[in-house]
Formats: structure tokens, sequence, C-alpha cells
């Protein structure tokens, strides 16, 4: 059975070990751990604020990851979600499973709004992104405070005020 839980430490490795087989050989983006100094200090960096970092985990293992975070104005950035190719799709649920948990995390923080980059390369997660309500917007609207990634060239907006997705 697989569950969402917030991260700890003991999800260190198994985090990595998700993220950057996906990141370097499924889509052959050249980045490395060093280069992503969010991974080795989680807690630091997205759990403080409105912000968080959750793990899908079956049998004691990872098997995705998603993060949020908080970038002020009860905004936040939508960061590090991925799974592990074997727990993809309808069946596990793994991608659905996080999104959810991170929706009603940000509705008890009072977030407004989820903003999210990624790359044109991840066609998959754009669908998955436009069927759960976000908006593809253009990057100079993004907020100030949103960190763009050197890979990022496509980014979506997710507002949680009531009926505005809806128009």
């Amino acid at each position: 059975m697989i569950r969402i839980v917030p991260f700890s430490p003991e999800h260190a490795e198994g985090v990595v070990s998700v993220i950057l087989p996906i990141q370097q050989t499924e889509f052959a983006i050249p980045v490395t751990l060093d280069v992503q100094p969010d991974l080795r200090d989680i807690p630091g960096f997205y759990q403080c604020g409105d912000g968080n970092f959750w793990v899908a985990v079956d049998a004691g293992t990872v098997v995705g990851t998603l993060a949020l975070l908080d970038i002020g104005n009860h905004q936040a950035a939508l960061r590090k979600m991925f799974v592990a190719s074997s727990y993809r799709g309808p069946e596990h649920g793994v991608a659905r499973k996080l999104l959810q948990t991170l929706l009603v995390w940000c509705r008890a923080q009072g977030v407004r709004e989820i903003f999210l980059g990624t790359t044109a390369k991840f066609l998959a997660a754009h669908r998955f992104y436009e069927k759960n309500g976000f908006c593809e917007v253009a990057g100079e609207t993004l907020p100030k405070s949103f960190p763009v990634m050197a890979v990022d060239s496509k980014f979506y907006r997710l507002s949680l005020e009531r009926n505005e997705n809806l128009a």
C-alpha cells in the first residue's frame, strides 16, 4: 500500500534515488546532486513557512516525491514532482495522491496560488498538470519571488481561490 508522508531524514537516500535517474537518464538533463543543494537540506529548504516536502512510500521504499516552496504572499512553487517509472499511471495513482496531499496542505495553510516551472521534455507532466487545473502562463507573469530553474521553459499556475479556475 502506497502512503504519502512528509519527508523525514530516513527518506533522504530514497529521494535522491528517485529524482536523479529520472533527470539524468530518462530525460538526459545534465544535472547532478551537487547543483541541487535543496536535496541536501530538504527540511531547511522546503519544510518551513507554508512549504513542505512529501514522499510516496511503498513497503519502505520511496517511489515518488513532491515539494512545495513557500515564496511569500500566500503563493508557493510546486517543485520536485517525480514518480519512479514503475509507479506511474492511474493504476497506482501516485502522482494524483501526492498532488491531493499538497492541495489539502495548501488550503490549510492559506496558500492562494501555486506556480510551477518544467522542461518542455516532460510532456506527460504537462498533461497531468493541465488535467488537474493548472493553466499555462508566460514566464514574465510569474511572481518575482518564483525561483526559475535553468531547465524551466514552460510555466503553470493554479489558483486556489474559489471559482477562478472555472473561467
